[in-house]
């Protein structure tokens, strides 16, 4: 191995270490590769240190806060309850990031990956260069992928600051807001919003379409709804949010609604309208990869794109950016380098908004299927008639299936309530298996459990249900 103006030789090299580029790192080891991977900033991308992690331990720590407030309905009464907003994000930090963080980096030197730190950029279709911060080396690869990622989408008029925040910054605030305006209610605006609204914050999202939560089912919105209504946040539609203006001590939020102009008053004002592909920086056009309009790579099943040594995972390729989709979409490509003859297959992947309650969704909606032509039904189970919603008090919500007329096939679910992130992934496996109702419902459930509300679904589905 030289150093310096020749190249070092590497088998497969990896470029991110978010849940994509580390699983693909460490998924090529395991399949004998000599792997390397790049990573600019942080060990666990952005969904470990600045996202999915981070925004779930909040989530968490809202809920106990709500819960010692209000346990009255147990017979549980606490006065001064205070909250000591500093030592929640040191918690966050130290026993939640830094502990999973560490793990990867661990994993990864376990399994002999490699790790470069530096930016890379492609020279050609088998070279590319690491740039660090004192130094730069040129590496040679036989096969490489593609994890960059994704970053927060800016626009015109909210320019990022320490009042204007990405959903980094609203993770990362020292102080509980007396009040925050969100523009944009997808999945991360709508945590982020439970997350504050739960220690007390005064919340306004702004969603310039007609409801929030855009792509799950109506009914499991309107429970998403209606929490937030009883914790006092403003829902406002079809909002055009204009600019926003720093203030002495905090910002003025313009916006339009219902042809009206509006402002709006707050300590931060949160931006989450999407997100952007990180691969305008990495040369891609030097090593002639296709890309679309807007800057996602073009693959294939197996992850590969035109050029036949570079793959690509995860928010750089067309569909969600979700981590767990990137992970999958990583083994893949590990696997498709190795010879193995894989593919992905989207037909179970799961969309999980940790809202209150949270809500789940796998395989097709009924509208969905309708439009495949395929001959469905839709079967709904509260969970009011769950023993154990009832026992924790949490009884708003369903499970839904979604299953064919004729053989009732299991093709999609739905899942709102307690613990939905859970309990989706029984129903994620039996699309995924190809199962029916009846696979379901013959199943032994324990009792009392949130799981036995597919059962149930799954029983009805059959027109054999016991609780309901």
């Amino acid at each position: 191995m030289v150093v310096g103006d020749f190249a070092i030789e590497l088998d497969t090299v990896v470029i991110g270490a978010g849940p994509g580029g580390y699983v693909a790192a460490i998924r090529a080891a395991q399949m004998g590769q000599k792997v390397a991977i790049v990573e600019k900033e942080f060990i666990g991308g952005v969904c470990l240190n600045v996202g999915c992690i981070p925004s779930k331990a909040l989530i968490s720590a809202g809920h106990k806060y709500q819960e010692s407030l209000d346990s009255q309905v147990f017979g549980i009464t606490t006065e001064n309850v205070t909250l000591d907003f500093s030592k929640t994000q040191e918690w966050k930090k130290t026993q939640v990031v830094d502990k999973l963080t560490k793990g990867v980096e661990m994993l990864l030197k376990k399994n002999k990956v490699e790790i470069l730190y530096g930016e890379a950029f492609f020279n050609d279709e088998h070279t590319l260069r690491v740039m660090g911060e004192d130094s730069a080396q040129t590496y040679s690869f036989n096969n490489a992928i593609i994890a960059t990622g994704s970053r927060p989408v800016q626009i015109p008029g909210f320019k990022f600051s320490d009042r204007v925040l990405d959903s980094t910054g609203a993770l990362n605030l020292t102080e509980v807001p007396k009040k925050m305006a969100i523009v944009g209610g997808g999945y991360i605006g709508s945590e982020l919003a439970g997350v504050y609204a739960n220690l007390g914050t005064e919340i306004t999202i702004l969603e310039g379409l007609p409801s929030i939560l855009n792509g799950f089912d109506k009914d499991m919105v309107k429970l998403v709804e209606k929490n937030f209504k009883n914790r006092g946040v403003n829902i406002v539609t079809k909002a055009m949010a204009k600019e926003a203006v720093k203030t002495d001590d905090g910002v003025t939020v313009k916006y339009e609604a219902n042809g009206k102009e509006e402002s709006l008053d707050v300590d931060y004002v949160l931006v989450t309208v999407g997100r952007r592909p990180n691969t305008d920086e990495l040369g891609l056009e030097q090593a002639g990869v296709n890309m679309s309009d807007r800057g996602l790579i073009e693959v294939d099943n197996q992850g590969r794109t035109n050029i036949e040594s570079i793959f690509a995972i995860g928010d750089v390729v067309p569909g969600p950016a979700l981590a767990h989709k990137a992970s999958y979409e990583a083994k893949i490509a590990a696997e498709a380098i190795s010879g193995k003859k894989v593919a992905v297959d989207y037909r179970a992947l799961p969309a999980v908004a940790f809202t209150d309650p949270e809500i789940a969704s796998v395989g097709l909606t009924e509208a969905e299927a309708k439009d495949k032509g395929l001959d469905t039904k839709t079967t709904k189970f509260s969970l009011a008639g769950n023993g154990r919603a009832l026992s924790l008090n949490a009884t708003e919500g369903f499970v839904r299936l979604v299953t064919t007329k004729e053989d009732n096939v299991i093709v999609g679910a739905q899942v709102a309530g307690h613990s939905a992130s859970d309990v989706i992934a029984e129903l994620g496996l039996a699309i995924e298996s190809g199962m029916n109702a009846e696979d379901i419902a013959m199943t032994i459930h324990g009792h009392p459990s949130l799981g036995e509300s597919v059962m149930d679904a799954a029983e009805a589905a059959l027109g054999l249900p016991i609780h309901m």
